[in-house]
């Protein structure tokens, strides 16, 4: 059975730093595109960041970039998404996905093959 099981989410205030993590099982995504993506209350899914199997490629939604970083580990088959300068607007439940299509991560996470449940980020003023 496949999972994708994040970690690191919680409470912190503005300007803080909170270290995601997203472990796969069950099967290996050495090859494939990994991502993450988040949703807060009453809004739509967002893209955040992506990487490429490599890890060599990153991709950003523009609302974070310079303040996130993503990063992978594909020897433990896990991925990171460092967060700082958080900012309230920050606050969602973060999930990550895996997919082989980094084109289609970018666009919003349609039809990812794989997702995790997600961990909250909460970033208080």
């Amino acid at each position: 059975q496949v999972q994708l099981v994040e970690s690191g989410g919680g409470l912190v205030q503005a300007g803080g730093s909170l270290r995601l993590s997203c472990a796969a099982s069950g099967r290996t995504f050495s090859t494939w595109p990994m991502g993450w993506f988040r949703q807060a209350p009453g809004k739509e899914r967002e893209f955040v960041a992506a990487v490429r199997w490599s890890g060599g490629s990153t991709y950003y939604a523009d609302s974070v970039k310079g303040r996130f970083t993503i990063s992978r580990d594909n020897a433990k088959n896990t991925v990171y998404l460092q967060m700082n300068g958080l900012k309230p607007e920050d606050t969602a439940v973060y999930h990550c996905a895996a997919d082989p299509s980094i084109a289609a991560m970018r666009s919003g996470g349609s039809g990812m093959n794989y997702w995790g449940k997600g961990t909250l980020v909460t970033v208080s003023s």
